[in-house]
């Protein structure tokens, strides 16, 4: 197995099955640490540098609780505004990180372009991860939802996963690079072009993304309504079908977005109804109200423990890239 020491997390496509279970293992070590809210000297000498050039709330604050947990230092930006990459210059990714690797001695980044990251990890000379890229990937979220799981089920393979929402979202297609390495089927039910109103966008699984699901092997199908899909799915994860312009640092519409139909919807009826007693329901947040704030309390949400792990998880990436942990 390759050492995680120095490298970059940007894309769970090149992650072998060893390597998910070896990030598992590790992560079990960390999560009495969060649990207990105890803070480690584990990093006592290193620092993290946050370079956010798109809003975020669990992302960028567990990378930097994580940190924090660790004994480690936390430097950096939340709005690209604020710095010379987002005003009058437009500074570059390479002379932005030519900057940040000597502030600090890993870097989080969070940006709406696609591939940002990646171009990010050709200059730096410390690891680069991917804190979400445009409509890309999101790794560090798919990471914490699998060990979710793990942590919750026992187990991933032979677990039937039913993914809803909009699938040009970055975590959909990490998710579905993840489970190319695992016997996981998964349904995608997301609208099609005009499906939610006239003009509205295709939000099906991009045809590059299935692509490459198939030549890796991934068991998986489409369909039209979560209600098709439900009642064999022990693993549920829902996005939002209202979503913003990823290809943007901010989208600051105003007024009416529209709601979620009822198609896409998970509601405490429908779970009561269809779904198996055991599932469980996962979503990264922010939500709209794909998911009512009734289900919150029933036996199959779990969002809250995978926002717990979340911190879990970046302790992990963390200590595993700045090498205090092999």
């Amino acid at each position: 197995m390759r050492s995680f020491m120095g490298r970059d997390i940007l894309s769970l496509k090149d992650f072998e099955r060893n390597e998910f279970f070896h990030v598992f293992d590790v992560a079990a070590k960390m999560e009495p640490i969060a649990r207990a809210r105890r803070n480690v000297d584990m990093l006592a000498e290193k620092t993290l540098v946050t370079a956010f050039y798109q809003p975020s709330t669990r992302t960028r604050l567990a990378h930097e609780a994580g940190m924090h947990r660790l004994g480690g230092h936390v430097t950096g930006f939340s709005d690209a505004k604020m710095t010379r990459a987002g005003d009058f210059y437009q500074e570059s990714i390479k002379d932005t990180v030519k900057m940040l690797e000597f502030y600090g001695d890993v870097i989080v980044m969070r940006h709406f372009q696609i591939g940002a990251p990646h171009e990010a990890a050709k200059w730096a000379s410390i690891p680069i991860i991917n804190g979400g890229d445009g409509w890309g990937e999101h790794p560090t979220q798919i990471l914490t939802d699998l060990y979710t799981v793990l942590r919750e089920k026992g187990r991933l393979d032979g677990l039937k996963w039913l993914a809803v929402g909009d699938m040009r979202m970055r975590t959909m297609h990490s998710l579905g690079y993840a489970l190319t390495q695992f016997d996981c089927p998964i349904t995608f039910v997301s609208p099609s072009a005009d499906a939610l109103f006239p003009g509205s966008p295709n939000m099906r699984m991009p045809e590059n993304y299935k692509a490459d699901f198939k030549q890796y092997a991934l068991n998986f199908t489409e369909a039209d309504h979560v209600e098709q899909a439900i009642a064999d799915a022990d693993v549920i994860l829902v996005e939002p079908v209202v979503q913003p312009d990823y290809t943007k640092s901010r989208d600051e519409r105003t007024g009416d977005v529209g709601m979620t139909p009822a198609n896409y919807k998970i509601t405490r009826e429908l779970l009561t109804s269809k779904a198996k007693s055991d599932a469980i329901l996962l979503h990264s947040l922010p939500r709209m109200d794909e998911i009512p704030t009734d289900v919150d309390i029933t036996k199959w949400s779990r969002y809250w423990q995978e926002a717990f792990n979340g911190v879990v998880m970046r302790m992990t990436l963390l200590a595993l890239v700045l090498g205090a942990m092999e």
